[in-house]
């Protein structure tokens, strides 16, 4: 990261060993939570689990966000500075602990810290690592991973500039997430799978399903089939969303997707190809938000 910290398109500038940008996240290591985690898609979750880990802080910040507790900072939990060597260490846990993968969760700010970490581990680590991001990504720090990230799990979240600019305050989100979607895709290529059927390696790209926002989704899946070939990545559309975590004066969110919303998306990712995930009503429910309160390393 140097002195100023660009390494998202936001490109803030700040010096955060003096002042936060607008991820909120200070130059040290905040980590919320590192425990095995079940509730990922099948290929990455398996029968042992994800090895997540949860930083603080986060580039996009959306106004409806479930884990809205370490996004916006470090908040009331758990989170507290882990050194590089601590993070380590806590790889390493979770490997022993069964972890079929290592999952970065919201990682994009601690790029260069990972970067030398996994410089230093990945060959004795020797189990997938896994960026899983919000899909606002600049290319150029995705290069400064090349050979380091077995699987890419980003969000491709909106592609009218209004919308996003609106929920996330990005309104250039489609066109870098593009962007990161094609860099992303050359670095790992087409899926793969082991004999259990976990992912080794390749593109997971996850699409959450707004409320009134169906046509958008279309957009969104046309511009993914346009940049990666929908034959060799998954798709995960999901229908997880939940409206107690949107501000109340946003009125259109303050409600769960219609099955009519949903299957109208399920359609369009039919026509393009895809493979991948769907979620049934279930999902749609705060009990599947982790506990950030409690200590997990």
């Amino acid at each position: 990261m140097k002195d100023l910290c660009n390494l998202c398109p936001r490109k803030c500038g700040v010096n955060r060993a003096k002042k936060l940008g607008y991820c909120r996240a200070p130059r040290e290591i905040m980590l919320a939570r590192a425990s095995l985690h079940f509730y990922e898609e099948p290929p990455i979750s398996g029968t042992h689990g994800s090895g997540t880990l949860f930083f603080c802080g986060c580039n996009l910040r959306c106004v409806y966000c479930q884990n809205a507790k370490i996004s916006r900072g470090s908040g009331e939990n758990a989170a507290r500075e882990v050194s590089e060597d601590e993070l380590t260490e806590i790889m390493f846990r979770l490997k022993a602990d069964g972890a079929h993968n290592i999952n970065l969760v919201t990682p994009t700010h601690y790029a260069d810290a990972l970067k030398r970490v996994l410089e230093k581990i990945k060959p004795d680590l020797n189990i997938p690592i896994v960026y899983n991001c919000g899909g606002y990504e600049s290319a150029e720090t995705l290069k400064m991973l090349d050979g380091l990230i077995d699987i890419f799990m980003p969000d491709f979240k909106y592609f009218s500039p209004e919308l996003s600019k609106k929920y996330s305050a990005t309104p250039d989100y489609a066109e870098r997430a593009v962007e990161a979607l094609a860099e992303m895709y050359r670095q790992v290529g087409p899926v793969t799978l082991d004999g259990d059927g976990i992912m080794q390696k390749g593109l997971l790209v996850r699409h959450l399903v707004l409320p009134g926002c169906r046509k958008d989704s279309a957009e969104v899946l046309r511009l993914i089939a346009k940049t990666v070939p929908t034959d060799k990545i998954f798709l995960s559309i999901m229908r997880q969303y939940t409206p107690e975590f949107a501000p109340k004066e946003m009125r259109e969110l303050r409600r769960r997707i219609t099955s009519f919303e949903y299957d109208f998306v399920l359609a369009e990712a039919e026509k393009y190809g895809f493979n991948g995930f769907s979620q049934d009503k279930n999902s749609a429910s705060d009990a599947f938000t982790p506990d950030f309160s409690e200590k997990t390393f």
